[in-house]
């Protein structure tokens, strides 16, 4: 894209983007946070309401790393009730 414009070209855009909002899949995602938080809003009880950001994902983020995934796994798969059979695992060492 920038081969194609100059700086002059670029500059109107993002001025546009700044008065009329985000341009691209950023708009989208922002559209569609608003319209998840006005449903879920809608059948939620008293308490905090949900916001269009409580929806909208949070591209180009470091993937976790395999670490932090396993410990995800083990975190999730003890408050459902199952067990570690893994080296080292909590219920492993009980065996």
């Amino acid at each position: 894209m920038l081969a194609d414009i100059d700086s002059d070209e670029l500059t109107d855009w993002l001025a546009y983007e700044q008065v009329t909002g985000p341009l691209g899949p950023t708009r989208a995602d922002v559209l569609h946070g608003i319209r998840a938080a006005v449903t879920a809003n809608s059948v939620a009880g008293k308490g905090r309401k949900a916001t269009p950001r409580d929806f909208i994902p949070t591209w180009d983020q470091a993937p976790p790393s395999p670490e932090d995934m396993f410990e995800t796994v083990r975190t999730v798969t003890a408050l459902l009730g199952g067990t570690d059979h893994t080296a080292g695992g909590h219920d492993a060492d009980a065996q």
